[in-house]
């Protein structure tokens, strides 16, 4: 059953990374139908324009509806993040890699702690991995969650460009 869940966890890395690598640097349209970018966006509209048509006035509506898009993406980024992180801590849990711990039983919560620290590369050292595979993957997921917020940070410019631009035709529109 662990060597089922490791499989599950890389399978979840993969496809955490393949949807993050399309959705923000891949130019073209993606015609897969499982993507994760696509899910999100599927099931988080209907609540969000359901909610926006409860609203009687336009104005405020319009303005509750410019929300979606900047948030929707800050939020699918940050459940990219969340993927990644839970990937790892479930590979690790599942191949049941040592773990030297300040005292407390190495269990699922202290790989996903030590996992979320690995991936933002806060590094406290209060948990560390005794495995040598166990210290790959950490250095793994130290790589991945760096080059993974290098992009974040790096697209985020991009994307306000767009919306602007956007913004500004709207404006123009208006008038």
């Amino acid at each position: 059953m662990s060597y089922l869940i490791a499989g599950g966890s890389l399978v979840l890395i993969a496809l955490v990374l393949l949807d993050s690598f399309e959705a923000m640097l891949l130019p073209r349209r993606i015609t897969r139908h499982f993507r994760f970018a696509r899910l999100f966006y599927i099931y988080s509209w209907t609540p969000w324009a359901a909610l926006a048509r409860q609203m009687r006035a336009s104005k405020p509506r319009y303005l509750f509806l410019s929300f979606f898009g900047p948030l929707s993406v800050l939020v699918l980024m940050g459940l990219w993040a969340v993927g990644m992180i839970l990937g790892f801590a479930l590979l690790q849990w599942s191949l049941g890699l040592a773990l030297h711990t300040p005292g407390e039983d190495a269990g699922f919560p202290v790989y996903l702690y030590f996992s979320g620290v690995t991936f933002f590369t806060l590094g406290f050292g209060d948990v560390t991995p005794a495995h040598p595979l166990g210290r790959f993957l950490a250095v793994a997921e130290t790589g991945l969650g760096f080059a993974f917020l290098a992009v974040v940070i790096s697209y985020l410019p991009v994307l306000y460009q767009a919306f602007s631009h956007r913004e500004l035709t709207i404006a123009l529109l208006d008038a």
